[in-house]
């Protein structure tokens, strides 16, 4: 199935954590799934998204990829290209919230890319922490005669997010990639492999009309503000609840880093 140049998602988002205690929430958000070749045409086409200026509901370059303004295919064409992955590059399709009244925080952006016959070969992860560092894990996808069929990859977990979780362990990645659905549930494991915390975003589509986009606002006004408001008001649970601290640690040298081979379940 082609996807279209832009689409709406409404959302489900859970976290739950497992150890040493469990603690678990979830709340309702939306997203839009972009090409980011074709980021001008489809902010022309609408009323209401505005794009690399202020808007109701906007997108900019500058919350993404190397976060200077700069066009975001030459950030993600080089990092395909330094891991082996340069097939990949033909329509790269973009996962993330986008920014309300001019704010946004995306602790998850994932970059769906695919090569010239219209084929997955790969995922971005862009991940960041409310210190404002930011780290990419880039994964092939395997070839299936299924393209709407999930896969799984994993990979070592190289990048500081929470205050409440160790850096050492490792992330393994279950996907149902877009199309009427889309679904992304992280596992990560500790040292020694004990599963720690389990994070899902699961989505409906819609097509990125005005109607459905105001609609969307209408729901969840606040909904950039809520996520990073609801980082740090779980935080605080945490905290409450005696979870270990660990310290910042500084963000890899490299902006992406490869990992290992993606596996069907």
């Amino acid at each position: 199935m082609m996807l279209p140049d832009a689409s709406l998602y409404r959302c489900r988002v859970v976290h739950e954590r497992l150890l040493p205690f469990r603690h678990r929430f979830e709340y309702r958000v939306f997203s839009l799934l972009l090409d980011i070749d074709r980021l001008p045409q489809v902010a022309r086409a609408s009323r209401l998204l505005r794009h690399n200026r202020f808007g109701l509901v906007s997108f900019h370059d500058r919350d993404h990829g190397p976060r200077d303004g700069t066009p975001l295919r030459p950030w993600v064409e080089a990092a395909l290209q330094q891991h082996g992955l340069a097939e990949a590059g033909h329509r790269i399709l973009l996962f993330c919230f986008p920014r309300l009244f001019g704010y946004v925080f995306n602790p998850l952006s994932v970059y769906f890319c695919h090569d010239a016959a219209g084929r997955l070969r790969a995922t971005l992860y862009e991940v960041k922490n409310t210190f404002g560092d930011q780290h990419g894990y880039l994964i092939a996808v395997p070839d299936t005669a299924d393209a709407a069929a999930p896969f799984e990859q994993q990979a070592a977990k190289r990048f500081h997010v929470s205050p409440f979780l160790p850096l050492d362990g490792a992330y393994r990645f279950r996907v149902l990639p877009p199309g009427r659905t889309i679904g992304l549930v992280i596992r990560q494991t500790g040292p020694g492999g004990a599963l720690q915390l389990i994070a899902s975003q699961t989505g409906r589509q819609e097509p990125l009309t005005d109607r459905n986009l105001l609609a969307a606002v209408i729901r969840h006004p606040l909904m950039t503000v809520k996520v990073i408001a609801g980082i740090h008001w779980q935080a605080l649970q945490l905290w409450r609840k005696g979870a270990a601290f660990f310290r910042w640690r500084r963000p890899p040298a490299e902006p992406v880093s490869g990992s290992q081979p993606a596996t069907r379940p």
